[in-house]
């Protein structure tokens, strides 16, 4: 709501600051992927295959989206205020799980938990389309992301150094220590955003429908999730293409797996700039298509015999832009179909975005063996965000027929 009163830091009788919205989303992104880097080995100390390993990125993601649906709801009914605390308190009690895992199967299925942490990403989101309308949204969304893809910039490199230092156990200690610090921010500051909704949960739930029925939320949706799809695939099978391919150590592995994460920097930043004066929905086509085209080139290149380590995660850095800009769009788009349940949107919305990407991730993994080359990664890659292309094109022309 525009009429919202203005935050003040640290006073949770006020909306949240937006320092707060940042540090608990980007503290939820951490554990996506500070941890890539130590993958291979991880394999090692559980003496498993590496395709079972990645299964932790998998499974997190696949179980990411199931919480998704269940958050958004939640939070309606009772607030984003104790549905953000009860998610990071077992975040952390998962965390630790995973540290003191005595196999791999005791291990994943504490990796499966901690997806919980999901709440920080999707109701930071929701809290802003609670104060602020649609294109404003998008624009703030857009500024908070760029804020906290700081963080999924720096993980891998910080993830790579801390494993070579003390061993990949010393990745989830961050993850730990940086849950309770959201959970302490949001204890401090993060003031509740909205009035609960009447009705209990099942009727949060019996909202979906008029969601679903929306052209304008699955084209939103569609979009999201395949340029998205794209970067989730890269999370299942850089990690193989640099220290299996490539050779990489972990340390190096880790400088270079952000390249993404610097140009979603860059891609926010023009969401933050761009999105109130040229609107939602030309953002997203523009963000698919850069996506598009920096896989493109990048797979002619691997074609014509030239590519490298180099080739391979610099051109990465466009899929990074193209997700900056099409992600805060879309998201703000999905939420203004019905404002009131901006929560139910945000969960259902992310929960079809991260279980497209579970399945891309873990089929990325699945076409990875030894001996194989980046491209079977890259057409996968390719093939979803050309995809995204054709969905905001649909949307496109569906809006210039309601128009006429």
């Amino acid at each position: 709501m525009s009429s919202a009163p203005p935050s003040r830091f640290l006073d949770p009788t006020t909306p949240p600051h937006v320092f707060t919205l940042t540090f608990v989303a980007a503290a939820a992104t951490v554990s996506m992927n500070v941890f890539l880097p130590s993958l291979p080995g991880m394999a090692v100390y559980f003496d498993a295959e590496y395709r079972i390993v990645q299964l932790s990125v998998a499974l997190y993601l696949c179980m990411n989206a199931l919480m998704q649906v269940a958050v958004g709801p939640l939070s309606d009914r009772f607030g984003r205020r104790p549905v953000i605390l009860w998610g990071f308190g077992i975040y952390i009690l998962a965390t630790l799980g995973c540290l003191y895992a005595p196999n791999i199967q005791i291990f994943l299925g504490f990796r499966m938990v901690q997806a919980a942490v999901v709440v920080g990403v999707v109701l930071s989101r929701a809290a802003i389309r609670d104060m602020v309308p649609g294109d404003q949204a998008a624009s703030l969304i857009g500024y908070v992301t760029m804020g906290m893809s700081i963080v999924p910039m720096m993980a891998p490199t910080i993830g790579g150094v801390l494993d070579e230092a003390f061993g990949w156990k010393a990745n989830f200690w961050l993850q730990a220590v940086a849950g309770v610090a959201a959970m302490a921010l949001t204890w401090r500051d993060l003031g509740e955003t909205i009035t609960p909704q009447p009705g209990g949960f099942a009727a949060q739930f019996r909202a979906y429908p008029s969601l679903l029925r929306s052209p304008r939320f699955w084209g939103y949706c569609a979009s999201a999730a395949l340029t998205s799809g794209a970067f989730f695939a890269y999370l299942g099978g850089a990690p193989f293409v640099g220290s299996v391919i490539y050779g990489m150590s972990p340390a190096r592995l880790g400088l270079f797996f952000g390249a993404p994460a610097a140009g979603y920097l860059v891609g926010n930043y023009l969401s933050g700039r761009y999105s109130m004066r040229l609107g939602m929905t030309k953002m997203v086509y523009w963000g698919a298509l850069i996506t598009a085209t920096g896989l493109s080139i990048s797979l002619a290149l691997f074609l014509l015999g030239l590519g490298s380590e180099y080739i391979f995660f610099g051109f990465m850095t466009w899929v990074g832009v193209g997700n900056g800009m099409t992600l805060p769009n879309a998201n703000a788009g999905m939420m203004s179909v019905r404002p009131e349940l901006a929560g139910s949107a945000s969960g259902l919305g992310g929960a079809m975005n991260i279980g497209g990407g579970a399945a891309l991730s873990a089929l990325a993994g699945w076409l990875l063996a030894p001996g194989s080359t980046a491209l079977p990664l890259l057409v996968l890659m390719l093939t979803s965000s050309a995809l995204a292309v054709v969905a905001i094109l649909l949307v496109i022309k569906r809006e210039k027929r309601l128009n006429l």
